[in-house]
């Protein structure tokens, strides 16, 4: 799975970053996991043409001293549509900028 992961997050900053999630995004069954909704100008012709399988998310995950960001596109409507996929170069922009954004806005320096 291609991915960016940001490491060496010591416990006190990856609370910070759990509890950001918890309040931008959305949740996963899984506590480790949540979803970022992708907006729709950054959608591919087909994604944007599947609006049963919208809306379209990325994934963090949450590990004991790390963030990973998939670079996979996918719906939580379905999981096997030919919208799914490895992300666009401006989605890939996307999800870093969101990274940044949030170790920015939490004051996390990694």
């Amino acid at each position: 799975m291609r991915a960016y992961l940001l490491d060496e997050i010591n416990r006190e900053n990856i609370q910070k970053i759990v509890e950001f999630l918890k309040e931008n995004t959305s949740r996963s069954t899984m506590e480790q996991i949540f979803w970022v909704k992708f907006p729709e100008d950054l959608l591919s012709p087909l994604q944007f043409r599947h609006t049963g399988c919208q809306p379209h998310f990325f994934a963090v995950e949450v590990g004991p001293d790390w963030i990973k960001l998939e670079f996979f596109v996918r719906s939580l409507e379905t999981m096997k549509c030919d919208c799914a996929g490895y992300c666009t170069d401006a989605q890939r922009d996307h999800i870093i900028k969101f990274a940044d954004g949030m170790l920015d806005k939490l004051s996390i320096n990694t």
